[in-house]
């Protein structure tokens, strides 16, 4: 029996990204279209996420469900990447982000903050999230 974590990711969107900031943007797309497939196509398999401060989660499993709880606030994310830093097919990426969204309330969702993300560039040249803390510079 397959369970979530060893469930491939399945898709029909191209989420191979091209560079660490494809990666950031296609993210942003990707949340906007609530396809939850293709954005932990964005991570890999082994990847960590801070889906909330202090609570880090690991692998696809476990990152998709934490997904799922920002989907439900039906949420619009904009963000601005402040810097790239890459060395030896890694790279850091800072990115200032916002998301609006809806509670389960009904009331309106405000939250954002400056993200450390690292990504890994992969042997097909393309690039996925290996760390995801969109909190990493403070909420």
């Amino acid at each position: 029996m397959t369970t979530q974590e060893e469930r491939p990711v399945k898709t029909g969107t191209d989420t191979r990204a091209t560079s660490p900031r494809d990666v950031i943007e296609r993210f942003e797309r990707y949340l906007g279209d609530r396809d939850v497939e293709a954005l932990v196509g964005l991570y890999e398999p082994d990847a960590a996420f801070e889906a909330e401060p202090g609570t880090v989660v690991h692998g696809h499993g476990a990152i998709r469900q934490a997904l799922a709880r920002f989907l439900a606030l039906e949420p619009t994310i904009t963000g601005e990447i402040q810097k790239v830093v890459e060395a030896d097919g890694t790279a850091l990426v800072v990115n200032k982000w916002r998301l609006e969204g809806t509670g389960p309330d009904g009331a309106p969702i405000q939250m954002g903050g400056l993200s450390a993300d690292v990504m890994r560039r992969r042997p097909d040249r393309s690039w996925r999230m290996l760390i995801d803390d969109p909190w990493g510079g403070g909420v």
